[in-house]
């Protein structure tokens, strides 16, 4: 038998999918043990006060996975001594590096899959949501609503817009399509060497030259995996080369950008908006000047969440544990060299 434990909370609709997907699987779950989700799709959740029966009793399940659908929170960095039989992790985050690094999993032998690709469409759809929010201008039809006003104005079209894509993963991929499809015209920035399956009406271009596609950037569109390459990647000097009026879309991390350089150019007016659902510090903190910037659109970290995310994620997991029993490769295998 494979015993698969699920660390997080899951519908029961889900549960029973895993339990059923092969003849050989016992799955461990216990729902009273994991954190309580606070929206549909909340992998964190409040985590329950356990007492010392229940803290074994999870302990004892720990011990007995083989493979576990995402990281037991309670001490991930020791699940390769609590969890001797374990083989492999499957996550419910794409952006797993930084998790890695901290909890010094990424030294381990544990193999780890990330959720890579689950999440692409309905980030595309906010990144397409946020660079439209400011493209039709609608922080000034609001603004103009609020004052009862009727005003006739110009606005501007997506179509013909240059817009640049930094990150050619699964979302990036993704991104370029549903913008390509709109009739913008499209950079795609991936990594050195990087060879992608894209429009042939794309540009492509790597993160080494970057500063060569900034300047004529009308929207930049981040998506791309936190790495020491990415991080602090749009630096201050980077910002100050897109053309005045440019618009930020961050739905990669928010350490890829200089945040303090971000606000300053949006004070200024030399950026015409930034649509951010990832930050530096999370939760924004309260005295963040981002709150109350009318040409801000802030995002609690929640693009990715939508109501079909768990039984995505599950139709994944299956997938990836039929190729774990027949020895196959996996899908998203994380690989520490690149910290995605």
């Amino acid at each position: 038998m494979t015993a698969v434990l699920i660390s997080t909370f899951l519908e029961k609709e889900h549960v029973d999918a895993i339990a059923a997907s092969f003849d050989d699987v016992e799955v461990l779950y216990a729902p009273d043990l994991l954190p309580t989700p606070r929206y549909v799709g909340d992998h964190g959740g409040i985590r329950p006060v356990l007492s010392p029966a229940d803290q074994e009793r999870w302990n004892a399940l720990v011990r007995r996975a083989d493979v576990a659908f995402d990281f037991d929170l309670d001490d991930p960095g020791s699940l390769p001594l609590r969890a001797p039989r374990l083989r492999w992790v499957q996550a419910t985050s794409a952006g797993i590096g930084g998790f890695m690094k901290r909890t010094g999993l990424d030294a381990s032998d544990l193999q780890v899959t990330t959720a890579a690709g689950t999440h692409a469409i309905p980030l595309a759809e906010f990144a397409l949501t946020g660079a439209l929010y400011f493209v039709k201008g609608v922080p000034h039809l609001r603004r103009r609503q609020t004052e009862h006003t009727w005003e006739r104005y110009t606005t501007r079209q997506l179509a013909g817009m240059r817009v640049s894509v930094v990150g050619v993963g699964a979302i990036g991929r993704t991104v370029v399509r549903v913008f390509h499809d709109l009739g913008a015209v499209v950079t795609a920035v991936g990594r050195p060497g990087g060879s992608y399956d894209l429009h042939p009406d794309v540009a492509v271009s790597d993160i080494s030259r970057i500063e060569e596609v900034l300047p004529a950037t009308d929207i930049v569109v981040l998506c791309t995996a936190l790495t020491d390459e990415t991080e602090g990647l749009l630096s201050a000097p980077r910002i100050a080369m897109l053309p005045h009026g440019a618009i930020v879309v961050n739905i990669a991390r928010g350490q890829v950008i200089d945040e303090d350089a971000l606000i300053g150019a949006l004070r200024s007016g030399d950026l015409g908006g930034a649509c951010l659902d990832v930050f530096r510090e999370e939760p924004l903190p309260p005295d963040s000047p981002l709150w109350d910037m009318e040409n801000v659109l802030v995002s609690p970290h929640s693009a990715s969440t939508v109501s079909s995310e768990n039984r995505t994620l599950t139709e994944l997991f299956i997938d990836n544990l039929g190729r774990f029993r027949d020895g196959r490769p996996l899908i998203n295998l994380y690989d520490p060299a690149r910290g995605y």
